[in-house]
């Protein structure tokens, strides 16, 4: 059986260098748009699990490029109710929300120990004019967004428990295989406590789908991994050696 994957990043790794630059920068980028971004990103610490990059209602002054990690956005209701809305993975931009309403919309939490580049909005923003590849970046990415929700709204249409947690399994097998990995091979921190949350299910329900999947043979559940057999309805990508990190 082979290691799920486990994603590291060397902090003070340049944008010019980063092995995730691929993902996280469109291939038209200029060797000198580059080099303005990497006068702008700053490296912070690593957050630990369950520390905030920031809390709902906080004011919007960056965007976020994750380098390693797994980060989970929650809104919370008026009587303080959480529901996670959305997990982000490396490569992927975090904050482009908050940059209408000045403020951001969300409360975005590691889940695991988690490394972020900052981009501070402002300075960046000054500078869009001589970075025509990344202003264009950022508005797809935005889009990108917008059709990720607009995706999970009809996930979560479906009445069937077993269509979403599915459903989830694929998108996930996708974002992982963008990174350049085997699809499957993730390494998540979240619960099925969480993933009941963001499905809208019991926690209970997201076990027994789990099971249920098991005794027909398409997944195998050992632990915190569960391995896909065969291929989900949905999923013409997967292959008999995935794996899938949960617990």
């Amino acid at each position: 059986m082979s290691e799920p994957v486990r994603l590291h990043a060397h902090r003070q790794t340049q944008c010019k260098t980063c092995r995730l630059a691929p993902v996280c920068l469109p291939g038209s980028v200029s060797h000198e748009e580059i080099d303005v971004l990497d006068g702008l990103v700053k490296h912070t610490r690593p957050l630990k699990k369950g520390e905030f990059l920031f809390r709902q209602g906080d004011s919007f002054h960056a965007i976020y490029s994750i380098r390693s990690g797994v980060l989970k956005s929650v809104s919370l209701s008026a009587n303080g109710e959480e529901k996670i809305i959305a997990l982000h993975f490396p490569g992927e931009l975090i904050g482009l929300s908050g940059m209408d309403s000045d403020a951001y919309l969300v409360t975005v939490q590691a889940l695991e120990v988690t490394d972020v580049c900052e981009l501070p909005f402002g300075p960046l923003d000054e500078r869009l004019i001589r970075l025509p590849q990344v202003r264009r970046h950022l508005m797809r990415t935005m889009s990108r967004e917008i059709r990720n929700t607009q995706q999970m709204s009809r996930v979560l249409s479906h009445k069937a428990a077993d269509t979403r947690v599915i459903s989830l399994l694929v998108n996930l097998s996708a974002r992982f295989r963008s990174l350049g990995y085997a699809a499957n091979q993730l390494n998540l921190s979240i619960s099925r406590n969480e993933i009941g949350n963001y499905l809208g299910l019991a926690s209970e329900t997201v076990s027994r789908v789990l099971t249920r999947l098991q005794e027909n043979g398409l997944i195998e559940v050992e632990g915190k991994e569960v391995r896909i057999l065969d291929v989900l309805p949905g999923n013409s990508g997967c292959n008999a050696d995935s794996r899938l990190s949960l617990h």
